[in-house]
């Protein structure tokens, strides 16, 4: 369902129209407004354009009605408020039985005096409505296909406003542009917003990124290689279940974190996990999925090289010679070196740390196998060769300077501070079974 309200009046009506307008001016101004000329400039005149999002139909000689019926047909209308000339109801513009034939086909509500559009604009302002920010080019399916399924199955429910992820806009951008609106609309109690991801984990951490401590729960949809971030959270990654998730409604308060100034939901790596991510390429990933990161995991285990790492930890300094260190928020079991305390616990105010001292490669062979092993069981790895803690922050110094990846992104830092950020996160998940 779109955010888009029709309008419209008869001549004699348009005074009418819109002394009803300015009394509910704050709710409308969270819509766009489609109008015929005369209301537009009516609104124009008397609303700060600032505001608004205002579109204005064509005149009646070049079939404005017949363009807004077109409109309501192809389902961008989320209602219709017409004031009627009951006189003229028959021969005014906008064509009342245009309009009204339009809606009854589409099942769009329609308002015809004041207190029928007042009822109406109650109804709409007060339902969920969820703001989806929808990359078209992630995944291997067609993403239209995609995109119909979810609003096939949201919108019964939710009323659903899409933005397009697009390659000239970072959709970080985007995501708190869309917050920013959001948390406005809080002054006119516009009932209850959400902000869906649909994505891989680069677009879900872009949008949870940018929804950290602003309260306003966060749906995913998973769409791409690894959803790690899904699989962490025991979200599922059929697009069907993903959605009837949301619609369930439960939430869970979950952890974020902070590298530096980067957002952080997932996992950071140096030495080994950022050359593993760095070496699987998007036509790689398309074309073997998961496997992909597998593959470039077999090709960094040959060429890791040591390097030296410098940790503070709660005011203690200790060095050491290592080859890979994760820190982990949220990580699925498949997230292999964030698994060496057997668990990633999302919402403890801690983050996981997993650091590998393996010398040899095969050392480093049997150190992922006690990972994976680890994962496998819900038991923390016994060996040696890999130190495991938990901790709410971490400086990190390397020397020398490696790749550092975040939550799938390659960064450049030396050093690099985290920080956890308890119960940051407000994310629709499936309840916990026990």
């Amino acid at each position: 369902m779109p955010r888009t309200l029709a309008l419209l009046a008869h001549p004699t009506q348009v005074d009418t129209l819109l002394s009803w307008l300015s009394k509910h001016q704050g709710v409308l101004t969270h819509f766009q407004i489609m109008a015929p000329l005369d209301v537009a400039q009516g609104i124009e005149q008397g609303w700060d354009l600032n505001t608004i999002e205002l579109v204005t139909l064509k005149d009646p000689a070049q079939g404005g009605d017949i363009e807004l019926a077109a409109h309501i047909l192809a389902d961008n209308v989320a209602g219709v408020i017409f004031f009627t000339d009951s006189g003229a109801i028959a021969t005014a513009f906008p064509s009342f039985t245009l309009v009204l034939r339009a809606c009854q086909i589409q099942g769009t509500p329609i308002a015809l005096n004041d207190i029928s559009a007042t009822l109406l604009l109650r109804g709409i302002a007060e339902s969920r409505i969820a703001y989806l920010i929808f990359n078209p080019v992630a995944g291997q399916g067609n993403p239209n296909t995609d995109l119909a399924l979810i609003k096939e199955v949201l919108e019964p429910q939710i009323m659903v406003n899409v933005t397009m992820t697009k390659p000239e806009l970072d959709p970080v951008d985007q995501a708190r542009e869309i917050i920013d609106h959001i948390l406005s609309k809080n002054e006119h109690d516009m009932g209850r917003s959400l902000i869906i991801a649909s994505g891989g984990d680069g677009t879900v951490s872009a949008v949870a990124g940018a929804t950290i401590g602003t309260g306003i729960p966060l749906g995913v949809i998973p769409r791409g290689t690894a959803n790690a971030f899904s699989v962490g959270l025991g979200i599922p990654t059929n697009l069907r279940a993903a959605c009837e998730t949301i619609l369930a409604g439960n939430t869970h308060v979950v952890d974020a974190a902070r590298c530096n100034d980067t957002p952080m939901i997932l996992l950071a790596g140096v030495g080994f996990e950022a050359g593993m991510v760095d070496g699987a390429s998007r036509q790689l990933k398309n074309e073997l999925g998961n496997l992909a990161y597998v593959l470039s995991g077999v090709r960094q285990l040959a060429a890791a090289e040591t390097f030296t790492a410098t940790l503070e930890i709660e005011g203690e300094v200790s060095t050491v010679t290592t080859n890979a260190i994760t820190i982990a928020n949220v990580a699925p079991p498949t997230s292999v070196l964030a698994q060496g305390m057997g668990e990633v616990i999302p919402d403890d105010g801690l983050l996981e740390v997993t650091i590998a001292t393996s010398t040899t490669r095969l050392q480093g062979i049997n150190a992922l196998a006690s990972l994976m092993a680890a994962a496998a069981w819900g038991n923390p790895t016994q060996r040696d060769d890999i130190t495991c803690l938990r901790t709410n922050r971490l400086k990190l110094t390397t020397d020398p300077p490696q790749k550092l990846v975040v939550d799938g992104e390659i960064l450049e830092a030396n050093p690099v501070l985290f920080e956890c950020l308890p119960q940051a996160l407000t994310v629709f998940a499936p309840l916990a079974t026990v």
